[in-house]
């Protein structure tokens, strides 16, 4: 049977309105190259909001993505990544999340809906979602930390790779890891 999280339950919970950290903010992903290795790379820039409400299942997250910001460690497949063939940056320079909803999934798991607007493209993605905690930051206000991750497959989103295409997987694992600061007053 499944248990709901209440929000009695979840240690120092706050309601609030967040804003996401980008230095303290992992937005990483891996993709399966020719079928044998993992390749991993990550995105520098973003931005978003998060609002832990009273009722946490009624909790939502803005987010934004520069995809030019994409770094995989290699400049050459980064400019090849930031091209037409992948996340054509030049046309779409953001990828976008939107929450649509937030469900308790075990325990103390969670699953948020969502929309992923990626290439002009918008379908709804799942998210396996944690909370790390609520806590104070060492310059005085709060912190709250969140991970979540899903997969993708990226023909959904009308990337096909060109002729590189072939040689990555479809499937791209996503990791999110989330340091917010709270806008409300401390």
């Amino acid at each position: 049977m499944t248990s709901t999280p209440d929000t009695a339950n979840i240690p120092g919970y706050l309601a609030g309105t967040w804003t996401i950290d980008p230095v303290h903010t992992d937005a990483a992903f891996t993709v399966r190259h020719l079928g044998v290795t993992k390749v991993r790379g990550r995105f520098n820039d973003v931005s978003g909001t998060i609002v832990t409400a009273k009722n946490h299942l009624e909790s939502s997250v803005e987010a934004v993505i520069s995809t030019a910001s994409v770094d995989t460690a290699n400049k050459m497949r980064d400019d090849h990544v930031r091209g037409e063939d992948f996340l054509h940056v030049e046309e779409f320079p953001e990828m976008t999340f939107r929450s649509t909803g937030v469900r308790a999934e075990d325990g103390e798991a969670f699953l948020l809906d969502g929309e992923l607007t990626l290439r002009g493209v918008t379908k709804p993605i799942v998210l396996s979602l944690e909370l790390g905690g609520f806590g104070d930051h060492h310059q005085g206000g709060k912190v709250a930390g969140f991970s979540a991750t899903t997969q993708i497959n990226r023909s959904d989103f009308g990337v096909t790779g060109g002729a590189a295409g072939a040689a990555v997987s479809d499937k791209i694992t996503i990791t999110l890891d989330i340091e917010a600061t709270s806008q409300d007053a401390a």
